[in-house]
């Protein structure tokens, strides 16, 4: 996804702040960052293996969001 798409998907965090997290993702080794030599420049993000083998968790963590949170 794009930075800007992960913005959309997520309103009330500031870029700032989605900026941090992203690049603690990266560093962890979660997320892969792509930077396209495109004009504007384009960033776009992936899951590594280990991201998508967070998937089951968070599949499981929201879920029990779904049915305990407003």
């Amino acid at each position: 996804l794009r930075f800007s798409e992960i913005a959309h998907a997520v309103p009330d965090l500031s870029d700032r702040l989605l900026s941090e997290r992203m690049k603690e993702l990266e560093r962890c080794g979660i997320v892969d960052r792509h930077v396209a030599a495109t004009s504007p420049v384009r960033v776009e993000y992936a899951l590594t293996d280990r991201g998508r083998d967070l998937e089951p968790s968070l599949a499981e963590l929201k879920g029990w969001a779904d049915r305990w949170l407003d």
